[in-house]
């Protein structure tokens, strides 16, 4: 129930409700160019904290053996800034930012020790099928709230609001109460095995310390975990710019806003049953099979990206991306649990994290240099090809770990 609970937070305020009213209410008078720029760099600067922070809340995290504590908590803060947002007033652009920074940091900490939870909840058989299931499941829940914001915006009327501002803000607080509700089963009936030491020490923070370094060194050694990484990086970078940028993509290319809204709920509801597919896919034909179709669709979705020029073909992008989307993270995410120490997931899946964070500094980097030395915003969108294809390369070279590895 967690992957309903706090997927409503990526289509609605990663990339949909969020992004538009950074620049026409907390920014607004200002420069398109700037404001764009100062959404990277909040987006940036809370991506670059998340990345050093990841492996040490591992860390910490499996030494206390309390992950489902750790998630509790950073789960708190997100919701408590999301719902934050509706309080800051127009033309404050940089509360508006410090608020959706450290919510979006709540928002990827808690995945970090949830992703974590995922072998002690799941047999190895069934990993895949679980993983993606709390996908599916995260696009149907997200893909729900978002139409009711979608639908709310058009008809303000109905909830005796005067205007579209005031939905958006509203929003803002349907997020945060929808992640707290949805949050409360795991919060109440899920149970971990202990860690090593359930009593807080003095020497807490050098522990977590000394245990990424063992963790770094462990991961150089498992020369398989490591390709893997590595080519995650590279794919995931390309799934986290495409996530991040399509609606400033579609805006540039002088789509209307309600059209870029309704496509991101095409791609919310196509990933739903997509993950579920792309589940049983991975069961039948193997992980890294399931990866590699996921990886050739993003290919073609961004090749006849670089291409369009209507909107019903953004419509057949958004599809694409929902096609792929969740069963590329589902199915990575499963791959890498097998292949982990089974007691030292949380601090593993800090890495993991990391890589993907990571990623989403360099990917919109990438994206926005190629457009800006070419003057084209579509040679940004092609030059995402060079991460997915290089991932995939890289997967080649991956060995498909066993599913009774644990």
């Amino acid at each position: 129930m967690y992957d309903w609970a706090n997927s409503a937070f990526a289509p609605i305020i990663i990339a949909g409700f969020f992004p538009v009213f950074f620049k026409q209410y907390w920014n607004a008078g200002v420069p398109v160019t700037e404001s764009t720029f100062r959404l990277g760099l909040v987006n940036s600067l809370a991506s670059l904290a998340l990345m050093l922070m990841a492996p040490l809340l591992g860390a910490i995290a499996d030494h206390l053996g309390r992950r489902k504590g750790m998630l509790v908590l950073f789960a708190s803060l997100g919701m408590y800034l999301t719902g934050s947002l509706y309080l800051v007033g127009a033309g404050n652009w940089v509360l508006a930012a410090c608020f959706y920074a450290v919510a979006l940091l709540g928002f990827s900490g808690s995945n970090i020790f949830y992703d974590s939870l995922l072998p002690s909840v799941s047999s190895p058989e069934d990993v895949d099928r679980t993983s993606a299931l709390g996908f599916s499941l995260g696009y149907l829940g997200g893909g729900i709230l978002l139409g009711i914001c979608v639908l709310l915006t058009r008809n303000p009327h109905w909830l005796g609001l005067d205007s579209v501002e005031d939905v958006i803000r509203l929003s803002f607080i349907l997020v945060a109460v929808w992640w707290l509700v949805f949050s409360l089963p795991l919060i109440l009936f899920v149970r971990e095995p202990g860690g090593q030491n359930r009593h807080v020490s003095m020497g807490l923070l050098l522990a977590g310390f000394r245990r990424i370094g063992k963790t770094f060194h462990e991961v150089r050694q498992l020369r398989n975990v490591w390709l893997f990484l590595l080519s995650y990086w590279l794919y995931i970078d390309g799934v986290d710019t495409i996530v991040r940028m399509a609606v400033d993509y579609g805006l540039s290319l002088g789509f209307d806003q309600k059209n870029l809204l309704l496509a991101l709920l095409i791609t919310q509801f196509t990933g739903f049953p997509a993950a579920l597919a792309f589940g049983h896919l991975g069961d039948r034909y193997g992980t890294k099979t399931g990866i590699f179709v996921a990886l050739g669709i993003y290919i073609i979705v961004t090749v006849r990206g670089a291409l369009m020029d209507e909107v019903w073909e953004f419509y057949f992008l958004a599809f694409g991306i929902g096609l792929a989307q969740g069963g590329i993270q589902a199915l990575s995410r499963s791959m890498y649990a097998r292949m982990i120490p089974p007691d030292r997931t949380a601090e593993f899946f800090g890495f993991y994290n990391m890589m993907g964070k990571f990623a989403a500094i360099l990917g919109p980097l990438l994206m926005g240099w190629m457009a800006a030395i070419t003057g084209n915003p579509r040679a940004g969108i092609l030059s995402l090809l060079v991460l997915f294809v290089s991932g995939a390369i890289g997967l080649c070279f991956v060995k498909s770990p066993s599913s009774h590895t644990h």
